[in-house]
């Protein structure tokens, strides 16, 4: 009788582990971080089709996103679609371009994480409301972005880019 008493409470820790286990992944998975994998050319050379990376969706429950930051969204015209970018313009904030030159509230950007002698070409000019982003991938000649469809609302932002962890060699933090 002992030896079965002590093979159901055996049995019993393990199964605890095991709920711990998997309501913790679905918490974590559900509400705090998520895997990503860029497809597609519009963030290089920042990023590159293949990289994995975790995108940490609480961030922006507790703060709104700040400019320079790489966000994941959901595309604007295709919800099963999710797109990679970086915020520009903040709400309230005029955007506009011309020749490869980004001018918030006629101020030029410094954008020092382009490369250099970065060339493109097109004219653009939003006022953003009180629930719109400004996002463009880091390869512009490349990219569709809100030069193409507009501005970003704040309600399509799943979260925020913080680690690359595919491939190793390009491990990184943001």
């Amino acid at each position: 009788m002992l030896d079965m008493k002590k093979l159901l409470l055996g049995a019993w820790e393990v199964a605890e582990v095991i709920i711990v286990s998997v309501a913790s992944i679905f918490i974590i998975y559900g509400f705090i971080a998520k895997p990503y994998v860029v497809e597609g050319k519009s963030m290089e050379p920042n990023f590159h089709n293949g990289n994995y990376l975790v995108i940490v969706e609480i961030t922006y429950r507790f703060r709104n996103p700040e400019r320079g930051e790489v966000i994941v969204f959901i595309n604007p015209n295709n919800e099963a679609e999710f797109y990679i970018k970086r915020v520009i313009g903040l709400p309230g904030e005029t955007v506009s371009g011309k020749d490869g030159v980004v001018m918030v509230n006629g101020q030029k950007l410094d954008e020092s994480y382009l490369p250099a002698g970065l060339k493109y070409n097109g004219q653009y000019s939003f006022k953003l409301q009180s629930d719109q982003y400004f996002v463009m991938g880091d390869n512009r000649p490349q990219s569709y972005d809100s030069r193409s469809w507009g501005p970003l609302k704040r309600d399509k932002i799943v979260g925020e880019v913080r680690l690359r962890f595919w491939p190793l060699n390009e491990l990184a933090t943001y």
